[in-house]
Order: structure tokens, then C-alpha cells, then sequence
């Protein structure tokens, strides 16, 4: 397949994916169109901005997320980094701090 075209397709797809349009595309295919998931990457500080605008401590937004009060505090002194689904939602909150009220039952 010719480069441009080939990027093209790519773009389109890449574009598809951010809108929500539903797929089954194998890691192997995305690669093929260029097409990368990327990495997260946290700072301590970004998590603390983040349970900030939540407006909840430590314990609360430990709980929240599942994970030890420690495992937050930890993270916002830099001593550990969350993982996996952690980071993911981490992302998550950054853009949309209100997203796990729902858990928050009054």
C-alpha cells in the first residue's frame, strides 16, 4: 500500500476511534496504519491537581479509585506511580473530575 494512502486510512481511522465509533481492530492492524495508543504519563502533582478538583481527600479518593489511602498518598509525594487501569482512570478524571460522582451515594 502506497505511504500517503496508507496515512490517510490511518488518519481516518484514528479519527473514527476518537469519536467513539465502535471497532475490532487488532493491536497488528494499528500498528500497520501508524496508529499508536499512548502512554500515560502522570506526575505526582497532576494527581494531586486531580483529587483536588474533586474535592475530596485522600481516603475518600483512595477509596473511590479502590486502592489504599496510602497508595494516594504515596503517589502524590512521588514515591510510587499508579498503574494500569489506575492511570486510565486517573486520565479520565483529569478531563472530567465529576465522572465517579455517581459512586459517591448520599
Amino acid at each position: 500500500m502506497r505511504k500517503i494512502i496508507k496515512e490517510a486510512i490511518g488518519t481516518i481511522v484514528q479519527d473514527m476511534l476518537e469519536s467513539g465509533f465502535k471497532s475490532s481492530f487488532t493491536k497488528k492492524e494499528l500498528n500497520s496504519l501508524g496508529i499508536k495508543i499512548p502512554e500515560i504519563a502522570i506526575t505526582s502533582a497532576q494527581i494531586k491537581e486531580i483529587r483536588e478538583k474533586t474535592n475530596l481527600s485522600q481516603s475518600v479518593f483512595a477509596q473511590l479509585l479502590n486502592v489504599s489511602p496510602s497508595s494516594v498518598k504515596q503517589w502524590e509525594q512521588g514515591a510510587r506511580v499508579p498503574t494500569g487501569s489506575t492511570k486510565v482512570l486517573l486520565e479520565l478524571l483529569n478531563k472530567s473530575p465529576h465522572l465517579l460522582d455517581y459512586r459517591l451515594c448520599v
